[in-house]
């Protein structure tokens, strides 16, 4: 991570501004995390999915509840990051891929404790690197090295959504998944039309099995052109260079509003498939946009219930 974020600071940085946050507790990263049903409360639009709907209770209520579970005892956490060649892409203050890492450092550092394990997948053009899962300090670190000294890739590498599938037949245990990725894989052409993302089926399986958080990780010029000239662009998955005149405000206007389009359909797509999600940019911080999620799903998990009411 030469020039970016050291393995120390990373680690001093997350633990100063989250501690507390997780304190004797898992209900941090998404609502209602484990297995044991624990009761009901009333459901949030737009937060709550539909399958978790306590029907007995919201019968007995008049009033729409969804079921809430206690945590388990361990915590399995298994991470998929997305490592290849358009995550090597960054104009503020971190490139996609340091964002990635230090994505993952929030994740691992959230959920350690005793018993707890995590397991990743790295993406990359060479195919999917796995890293076991287990617990402790030092197991994680060795998976934030090797993602922040892996080489970069030159060419595309396999498709998140087989990836995805890939996780999904190793996860075998109930327990937290999370995806870091910019998305921008599996999009139809240019990401514009009707079509749903590749990855969406595979990323909605594992959404039935285990609760997922979609960690997406952006950069301001993904979203609008600035006026610099003529400037050379290049895909970094496939190689094709063009030249855009970025003098054009009419291109700037239609390139902002194509981008949003994208960005729509990647967010309809992961809110389709059950999961969280966490958007995370370069030229924000992204400390910050983690703490705002984590109080934002904890006031959600910690909602008045009905105790004592089952399905």
């Amino acid at each position: 991570m030469d020039g970016g974020l050291s393995l120390r600071r990373l680690e001093l940085m997350i633990t100063r501004r989250l501690d507390g946050l997780l304190h004797g507790s898992y209900l941090g990263l998404l609502p209602g995390p484990g297995s044991e049903p624990a009761g009901s409360r009333e459901y949030q639009p737009g937060e709550d999915e539909v399958r978790r709907m306590d029907w007995s209770v919201t019968a007995r209520t008049a009033v729409p509840h969804v079921r809430t579970m206690d945590a388990d005892r361990e915590l399995a956490t298994s991470v998929l990051v997305d490592a290849s060649a358009s995550m090597d892409f960054g104009t503020a203050d971190l490139e996609k891929r340091e964002l990635a890492v230090a994505a993952v450092a929030a994740v691992g550092f959230l959920t350690t404790g005793a018993g707890n394990r995590l397991g990743a997948h790295v993406l990359t053009a060479d195919g999917v690197r796995r890293f076991p899962a287990r617990g402790g300090r030092l197991h994680l670190l060795a998976i934030l090295r090797a993602l922040g000294t892996a080489p970069r890739a030159d060419t595309g590498a396999p498709s998140l959504a087989d990836a995805l599938d890939g996780l999904h037949a190793a996860a075998r245990r109930r327990g937290l998944v999370v995806i870091v990725s910019d998305f921008l894989d599996g999009l139809d052409e240019d990401g514009l039309g009707p079509a749903a993302p590749a990855w969406e089926r595979p990323l909605r399986r594992l959404a039935t099995r285990h609760q997922v958080l979609a960690v997406q990780v952006g950069d301001p010029r993904e979203r609008e052109l600035p006026d610099v000239g003529l400037l050379a662009l290049v895909d970094p998955e496939t190689g094709r260079r063009r030249e855009v005149a970025t003098a054009s405000r009419r291109l700037r206007l239609r390139y902002a509003a194509a981008a949003r389009q994208q960005q729509d359909t990647i967010t309809a797509a992961v809110r389709r498939s059950g999961a969280a999600h966490l958007r995370l940019r370069t030229d924000r911080d992204w400390v910050a946009d983690i703490v705002r999620h984590v109080r934002a799903q904890r006031r959600l998990a910690l909602a008045p219930r009905i105790g004592g009411a089952r399905a």
